[in-house]
């Protein structure tokens, strides 16, 4: 497939995902303003996520560190003036955020207090050293399932984690992220998870984000509150199974 084959391929799906939103926005008595979109590039080349930075995309998203790592600085010369924001959304080992701090304007996967210590940590040493200005946005990923192999925060330890970072001078706690159970319907969970970030906006009202949603569930998320959907497959195609 040729570049410009590619990004017509692109282009057409970028449309047609922009459309799904915005019909859901309409559905939910919502403002399509609200929603922002997520391209998780994970597994595609550093060349799909410059065309995606050429059809207006701004918000790029990642699983792994080492792969986003060099994607990120990949796409910085490929297209050096993009504004991209970088999200970190997949689960994320403490050993790794001294590397991921350096690329992530976004970590969506925090569940844990030491997870949030050790981001605190590598994002103070990284101004210190000039590798990235200001402090860390974060999500707090909410465990919908209770499932431990999934990640995510119970909503029973929520308040706690969320006191934690909002004390932290180098984390800034935007909201709440959260993926549907494998095997249940989406809404039920989602609705769960717009509880939970109504009662988080009690105490710390600026953590207004909640990222929930992907290619398969984005409509039920957007009606139940998302401000922030993660899309891959319905962008960029079926993944193969291993990173380029």
């Amino acid at each position: 497939m040729t570049e410009q084959d590619r990004r017509e391929e692109l282009r057409a799906a970028l449309a047609e995902v922009r459309a799904r939103v915005d019909a859901a926005c309409v559905a939910a008595g919502r403002a399509p303003a609200e929603v922002r979109l997520l391209a998780v590039t994970k597994t595609f080349p550093a060349s799909d996520a410059a065309l995606l930075t050429d059809l207006g995309m701004t918000d790029l998203a990642e699983n792994r560190d080492q792969e986003a790592s060099a994607k990120h600085a990949e796409l910085a010369g490929l297209r050096p003036d993009s504004g991209v924001r970088w999200h970190m959304v997949g689960r994320l080992q403490r050993n790794k955020a001294r590397s991921v701090v350096r690329w992530a304007d976004e970590v969506q996967s925090v569940d844990s207090v030491r997870l949030a210590d050790a981001l605190a940590r590598a994002t103070r040493t990284a101004v210190d050293a000039g590798e990235r200005v200001g402090p860390l946005d974060v999500l707090v990923q909410v465990s919908l399932d209770a499932d431990p192999a999934r990640g995510g925060c119970p909503l029973t330890q929520l308040g706690e984690l969320a006191d934690h970072i909002a004390r932290s001078g180098d984390l800034r706690l935007r909201g709440l992220m959260a993926v549907a159970p494998l095997d249940a319907e989406p809404g039920a969970a989602f609705q769960r998870l717009a509880e939970a970030s109504e009662n988080l906006r009690k105490d710390h009202p600026g953590a207004v984000e909640l990222s929930a949603g992907m290619s398969g569930d984005l409509e039920q998320a957007i009606a139940h509150g998302s401000t922030c959907v993660r899309v891959g497959t319905a962008l960029l195609g079926r993944r193969g199974l291993a990173s380029p």
